[in-house]
């Protein structure tokens, strides 16, 4: 249970592991003066939190046992950060729809089943929902199909949202998030790396397939976490925050000047820096 004052304006955020950008964002909202609930699956994960004095908690999302446990210990709340996603990368034809399936349960379903738990504390509140939709939800990106229309499709969720809760007082944002130095970035070198499996139609450019399935010429461009959180935070704490909230390095501003061009603009730069004018130029030969 909370130890803050009544008063205190109070935010939950999910997929806090330290070094996330949920947990960023949860240090953000510290320094902002608010009572923050960090969560993820393992509270453990979050020990640079604890050590700051924010109140940390356990919440499985993909567990609707864990979602109801944690709605049940809040007892009130202002601003609900559904943050907590993963990253698949893969060509279409290699992708595996058990994988894929799994990825949307975390990065669509888990937003729903959340908010509609906390639903009635924000209702009360009159407070805010911020869904971390990516700038991935409006961008083609080779080789992250599975990844881009699971943001696509809790984007649309997100702004049904905005729409349908607004007569009740409660106002829904929309995080447009470029490539930050997030765990998702920083763990690249450190972790397994995505390699195509055998047979695949993209083995004649193999390195530079798998280079871009990594996102190693992204991490070139990728924004600070502790930076990120700021930025978010003073945006939404805003007498009247913006719905729509673009950040995360040079990246989501090329993507949000894209969205006024002509389709299929950014197809020879995105081809590029995926390494798909690799397989093109090898294709031909």
């Amino acid at each position: 249970m909370s130890n803050s004052t009544p008063t205190k304006r109070t935010v939950l955020i999910t997929g806090c592991s330290d070094g996330s950008l949920g947990a960023a964002l949860a240090t953000a909202f510290h320094k902002a003066g608010l009572h923050v609930y960090a969560t993820t699956r393992n509270p453990a994960k979050m020990a640079k939190l604890a050590a700051l004095g924010i109140e940390t908690l356990a919440l499985d999302v993909l567990d609707q046992a864990s979602i109801e446990a944690a709605a049940s210990k809040i007892p009130s709340l202002d601003i609900l950060v559904n943050n907590a996603g993963s990253l698949y990368a893969m060509p279409f034809s290699d992708l595996s729809i058990a994988t894929a399936k799994e990825l949307f349960e975390l990065n669509v379903w888990s937003y729903l089943a959340v908010t509609q738990a906390f639903l009635p504390l924000l209702l009360k509140s009159k407070g805010m929902i911020v869904n971390q939709t990516s700038g991935a939800s409006v961008v083609t990106v080779p080789f992250q199909s599975a990844y881009n229309a699971s943001k696509a499709a809790i984007a649309m969720f997100s702004d049904s949202q905005r729409l349908e809760l607004a007569p009740f007082g409660i106002i829904v944002v929309d995080l447009k998030t470029g490539v930050t130095k997030s765990n998702a970035m920083n763990t690249q070198k450190d972790k397994i790396r995505t390699v195509l499996p055998g047979g695949s139609l993209y083995e004649i450019a193999r390195e530079a397939v798998e280079s871009s399935m990594n996102g190693e010429k992204l991490a070139e461009t990728a924004m600070d976490t502790e930076e990120y959180g700021e930025l978010i935070v003073r945006n939404l704490l805003k007498r009247k925050p913006p719905p729509l909230i673009w950040t995360g390095g040079l990246n989501a501003w090329l993507i949000r000047i894209s969205m006024f061009l002509p389709f299929g603009s950014l197809d020879g730069p995105i081809k590029k820096m995926t390494g798909l004018d690799v397989v093109e130029a090898r294709v031909g030969k």
